[in-house]
């Protein structure tokens, strides 16, 4: 008995000093999206070739939940591989990121998609030979 008062009294610290932590503001955090500016609907690339993907930075949230954008290549609306993305790991705040077109099939119902707080997609365009 002599030993429960001061444990009881521990446990009791301990569980006010978490409920006090949870119970402290978080700071707001903003989901930003930046929308795609290059490629436009009309643009044609060639496989193999470089080509800067450009995006519009010009009023970012003060707070962005995640700063490091990621590039991933869509066919007909759908992304194709976020295991191996055409990007990664640049910040979103950069507004344009060199990137290579990976050899796929040809087609012109290609997309970009830049990744940060969500995915922005880019309108379609055409990768060819």
């Amino acid at each position: 008995m002599m030993f429960t008062t001061p444990i009881m009294t521990l446990i009791s610290f301990i569980v006010s000093f978490f409920t006090m932590v949870s119970a402290l503001p978080v700071s707001v955090r903003d989901v930003y999206v930046p929308p795609v500016t290059y490629p436009t609907a009309g643009t044609v690339w060639h496989i193999g070739q470089n080509y800067n993907v450009t995006w519009d930075t010009s009023d970012p949230p003060v707070n962005i939940t995640n700063k490091y954008g990621m590039i991933v290549l869509a066919k007909g609306g759908i992304a194709l591989d976020y295991d191996s993305p055409l990007a990664a790991n640049f910040s979103i705040l950069d507004g344009t990121h060199e990137i290579t077109v990976p050899n796929v099939d040809p087609g012109d119902d290609y997309a970009i998609v830049l990744f940060g707080d969500s995915g922005n997609y880019s309108p379609e365009f055409t990768i060819t030979n």
